[in-house]
């Protein structure tokens, strides 16, 4: 992350995203699909680490192997053909709002303070001697007899797919493909993640 100022002095925390050239792999219609949509490739892949499957769908479509491939559905923002590049100034604007996928960093295995958010015992006194941050009871004794599903508890923490919605775009560098998204976006530094309009 980093941050810019705007007119008025503020400093407004934002993300960077390198959002191309992506390349079009794959270009789906109504006759050949059921539904119209675009696939997009981005950041070459060495041809050693790329299966024979994908070789081949890329060489149709004449262009490099790539590390991710990605459909848009309904791409209807500019009108493209197969090898065709896609450029950030051409589907985005300074303004627009958009939605960030992508997967969230991964904190291991947590307790339930972490996890859930649970207070834990926050008296240290009378009788409580390291039950601090314990789960507590979890539930009843010979009824029901088991431990309900969904029931939160410690373990593994991050990791997952998350949609960050209505973000806004504060400032696009074409030359370098670059946007400047506001506030923070899911996963780690270098992680891939998809920008919906």
């Amino acid at each position: 992350m980093t941050s810019i100022f705007d007119e008025a002095g503020n400093s407004i925390a934002c993300t960077v995203v390198e959002a191309g050239p992506c390349v079009v792999t794959q270009v789906k219609t109504e006759d050949s699909d059921g539904y119209t949509a675009l696939q997009l490739g981005f950041s070459d892949a060495k041809v050693k680490n790329t299966s024979k499957a994908l070789l081949g769908h890329f060489d149709k479509s004449g262009t490099t192997p790539k590390k991710k491939v990605i459909e848009f559905r309904d791409f209807d923002v500019v009108e493209k053909g197969l090898g065709d590049l896609v450029t950030v100034e051409e589907v985005f604007a300074e303004g627009d709002l958009v939605n960030a996928v992508g997967t969230s960093k991964g904190k291991g295995f947590q307790g339930v303070v972490k996890r859930h958010g649970f207070r834990g015992v926050n008296d240290a006194t009378h009788g409580q001697h390291n039950r601090q941050r314990a789960p507590g009871s979890i539930g009843a004794a010979s009824y029901p007899a088991k431990v309900f599903k969904g029931m939160r508890m410690a373990g593994r923490t991050g990791g997952k797919r998350i949609k960050t919605a209505n973000l806004e775009i504060l400032k696009i560098f074409p030359d370098k493909n670059l946007i400047l998204v506001k506030g923070a976006i899911p996963g780690h530094k270098g992680s891939f993640v998809i920008l919906e309009k």
